[in-house]
């Protein structure tokens, strides 16, 4: 079914559930590869988000009180001492790093399906993002 038919919205997460008989063989399977990336980086960036708030409130830190900078040398420890800076830096590196985990898929998908158009597309999106993290963390210093 289609979001234009009466019969209701398509079920698809990215929206591009193709009718029956037009898709090739792997894009449906693509589609759900992608689909429960997206649906676990989703859950575990809001579960390690969780944690940290449950934590901060646990050990009276209030949100306006600051934190500290981002280091990645200290995000092993502080998850491991439960300290909440740890568990709420690896929710937002969950975040960031979730669409970029879906061109990756897509990417190698697209590869198995013999599309190489598209494999360029995706492999030139991850360059992009690479590159502006890469330029981002040259900024900070």
């Amino acid at each position: 079914m289609t979001a234009s038919s009466p019969g209701g919205l398509r079920t698809s997460a990215t929206g591009a559930e193709p009718e029956p008989g037009m898709a090739p063989s792997g894009a449906v399977g693509l589609e759900r590869s992608v689909a429960r990336l997206l649906q676990f980086g989703t859950y575990l960036s809001i579960g390690l988000l969780l944690i940290g708030a449950l934590l901060m409130i646990a050990n009276g830190i209030g949100p306006r009180s600051g934190g500290p900078a981002f280091d990645l040398g200290r995000l092993v420890g502080d998850l491991g001492a439960g300290r909440p800076a740890g568990f709420l830096w690896l929710g937002l590196l969950v975040v960031i790093a979730t669409p970029a985990a879906r061109v990756a898929v897509s990417g190698v998908g697209y590869v198995r399906r013999g599309e190489r158009e598209m494999a360029v597309v995706a492999g030139l999106i991850l360059i992009v993002i690479a590159t502006s993290v890469l330029l981002a963390r040259g900024l900070q210093g």
